[in-house]
């Protein structure tokens, strides 16, 4: 029992409260949970109060003005609580509005026997989905999306007439909040089997809803270098970074050697918290899913008969952009996904260039891929290992072996930090007579490119270095 279930019961076991929902129904499961809900019919803000004087170290706030719901928190964000209302005159009447019948599942904190009107208990036991009632997703149009998060993260199926409704109501999630929408969509992107929860989300309507983007990549075909149109590319993508965060480490069945090489750095680097709850790992699948979706408009056919989809990479990085703020993402996690998008070609472009790549040309790509630019490294050994039509096996084996050492450069770039130049920016103009201005940050970012390669090791070196380049600078880019 988590220390927040405790505390809930210590200050409202006398009293008439309910545990309901999730927790419920996770217990029930199971599952450890630290998050619970309880509906109490009197005043949520002073249960929420007396939760939190009986816990210690919490604090209890407002969740909801709305609905009148209050949540208690741990001060170390271990566990929280959520107090409710009741919406109907009985704890079974509020039931019967809940979401799905193994959600409308109710047990008193003073103890005693589970209250289950709907048959809860029996559909987890099947693993059955089920709606709480006809009207459950006109109540809220969310929990469409929510029957699929649920399905991604417990495996429990929906039966037929739960699909139907949830169908029905999919057109709806449109008027729902990014920021409700987001919640949701982030854990099924985020869960073991997002693949299979896109494809249901999709079936039911609610993919064109929520993520239009992705529809549209439905019968966009490619070029005989690809196997799939862009929707099936994409999930196949979104296959392979899967396999990235799969238990037991990150390695891409082919890749090993391109990644296992680097299996700590890269497992260290995917597990890192970047915003919005998710991790760096949970992030670069959202690179996955759009990372092509600005094809459609970008598709055109060349006199030859060739398809292209020439700028895709950047269109794709304002589309992506766009999309995250719609679901009201934070900045930092729109900034990543757009690098991404932007970036996801850039190795591909260098297979071509005489092996092994010359220092400069790796600096280049780790400066243009800044700050991302060992987790691009990773979406595109996903992206070409996706990426099977004509003489594909020598392309994957070409890309992987490029791979492998620039995953370790950008690897070593990320821990160690870009390279400085061996002087400041005063320095630098003090000792070649130049004011401030682009002139001295094109100087400080050769000496710092120079330094990386290994032209230059001493302070002395970085200052003749810039002599000579500021000697070869046309006069009419000195003042630019």
């Amino acid at each position: 029992m988590s220390a927040g279930l405790e505390a809930a019961r210590r200050a409202l076991g006398a009293t008439d409260a309910w545990l309901v929902g999730g927790a419920m129904r996770d217990r029930l499961l199971g599952r450890e949970c630290t998050d619970h809900d309880i509906v109490v019919p009197g005043d949520p803000e002073g249960a929420a109060r007396a939760i939190a004087a009986a816990a210690g170290r919490a604090v209890s706030f407002a969740l909801s003005e709305e609905f009148g719901s209050w949540r208690v928190a741990a001060r170390d964000g271990s566990w929280h609580v959520d107090v409710d209302p009741l919406r109907a005159a009985t704890v079974e009447e509020d039931l019967r509005l809940r979401d799905f019948t193994v959600n409308a599942i109710a047990e008193p904190l003073a103890g005693g026997a589970p209250l289950d009107p709907l048959g809860g208990m029996e559909d987890l036991r099947a693993g059955c989905l089920r709606a709480a009632g006809p009207a459950s997703f006109e109540l809220d149009p969310l929990r469409v999306l929510r029957l699929v998060r649920i399905h991604c993260e417990l495996g429990l199926l929906a039966d037929e007439r739960t699909l139907e409704l949830a169908g029905a109501q999919a057109a709806a999630l449109r008027g729902v909040s990014g920021e409700r929408v987001f919640i949701e969509l982030r854990r099924i992107v985020a869960s073991a089997s997002p693949r299979a929860g896109l494809e249901l989300a999709s079936r039911i309507g609610a993919l064109e809803a929520v993520l239009p983007e992705l529809e549209r990549l439905r019968g966009v075909e490619q070029s005989r270098f690809h196997h799939a149109d862009v929707y099936g590319h994409t999930l196949e993508v979104l296959d392979r970074t899967v396999e990235l965060s799969a238990p037991g480490g990150p390695v891409l069945p082919g890749a090993e050697k391109a990644i296992g090489a680097h299996l700590g750095a890269v497992t260290g680097l995917l597990a890192e918290p970047l915003a919005d709850g998710l991790t760096r790992g949970e992030a670069l699948r959202w690179g996955a899913l759009l990372h092509d979706a600005a094809k459609p408009q970008t598709r055109d056919r060349l006199e030859d008969g060739r398809v292209t989809f020439m700028g895709h990479d950047r269109a794709g990085a304002v589309l992506a952009r766009d999309v995250l703020e719609r679901l009201r993402a934070s900045e930092r996690m729109r900034r990543h996904v757009a690098g991404l998008v932007l970036h996801h070609l850039r190795l591909g472009f260098l297979v071509h260039q005489p092996q092994p790549l010359a220092r400069r040309t790796v600096y280049a790509y780790l400066r243009a891929c800044e700050p991302v630019g060992a987790d691009v490294t990773l979406l595109s050994v996903a992206d070409r290992m996706a990426t099977r039509g004509e003489r594909s096996e020598d392309a994957i084996a070409a890309h992987l072996e490029l791979a492998e050492g620039m995953l370790g450069d950008a690897l070593s770039w990320r821990s160690e930090g870009p390279p400085a130049a061996l002087l400041r920016g005063d320095e630098l103009a003090l000792e070649l007579g130049l004011d401030a201005g682009p002139l001295l940050g094109r100087l400080l970012e050769a000496l710092s490119e120079a330094g990386y390669t290994g032209e230059v090791s001493t302070r002395g070196q970085a200052v003749e270095y810039a002599r000579r380049l500021l000697a070869e600078e046309p006069a009419a880019r000195r003042g630019a």
